[in-house]
């Protein structure tokens, strides 16, 4: 009997295991820190490399992607890359003509005629896509990116990764003018090109409840972005009314 007790308590305590590691973390976390609390370590065994330049079809700028491979002894495990055959992969993203997607700390842009290269940003940021706008480029000789990208440690758990609200950004080719066009706090949903009117259009949802999570019970909001005004002004419209 004792020993039946004891395997009992064992599968129930795995049970309470699974199911808390099963619960989605919320990307939103409103507690202040208390004063005093010990951030969380953070692992410090990393490799920063960047990929081989990018070339934009039209353009005169290379782009360099750069970022951070972790590599953990305990586990074998690498973070922000893939191993084949236990070897690490040192690709941090894949370029598709005019997007490039991956998870990276910044780009770099290098003029054609230069050996200097500018950095897009110098905050701690996760860029997910960077797209060039090429049917603007071509009707208005406007050359522009536009990003998804995280910016911000809103679940605070000491990292700026994709469990954190996502973000759109737009710059010109050579990554001068970096600018956030979604309010903060708000996580974006989608973003779509609408080329007759020269506009970026864009919907994100706030977490109106303030429960951490984004549902059904939040709110959403529309916005658009002219591409060719001097500061690409943003929009609200609501077409929900």
């Amino acid at each position: 009997m004792k020993k039946a007790a004891i395997i009992a308590i064992a599968l129930a305590s795995v049970l309470f295991v699974s199911c808390k590691e099963e619960k989605e973390k919320p990307k939103v976390i409103y507690e202040e820190k208390a004063e005093g609390t010990a951030s969380k370590k953070v692992d410090s065994t990393q490799i920063k490399v960047a990929d081989l330049p990018v070339h934009m079809e039209g353009t005169q700028y290379l782009i360099h992607p750069v970022g951070d491979i972790r590599i953990y002894d305990d586990s074998n495990r690498s973070y922000g890359t893939s191993r084949t055959n236990n070897q690490v992969s040192y690709a941090i993203s894949n370029y598709n003509r005019f997007e490039i997607t991956g998870y990276f700390e910044n780009l770099k842009f290098q003029h054609i005629d230069s050996t200097s290269m500018v950095s897009l940003t110098d905050k701690k940021v996760q860029i997910q896509t960077a797209t060039f706008l090429n049917t603007v480029a071509d009707k208005t000789k406007r050359q522009l990116l536009i990003y998804t990208l995280v910016d911000s440690d809103t679940n605070q758990d000491a990292k700026v990764d994709a469990n954190d609200i996502r973000s759109l950004y737009i710059s010109d080719i050579s990554g001068k003018g970096f600018k956030k066009l979604s309010p903060d706090m708000q996580e974006l949903v989608d973003w779509s090109l609408i080329e007759a009117k020269n506009r970026i259009y864009f919907r994100t949802i706030e977490d109106i409840n303030k429960n951490g999570a984004f549902d059904k019970n939040d709110l959403v909001h529309y916005y658009y972005a002219d591409l060719l005004s001097p500061d690409w002004a943003v929009t609200a419209y609501e077409p929900v009314k």
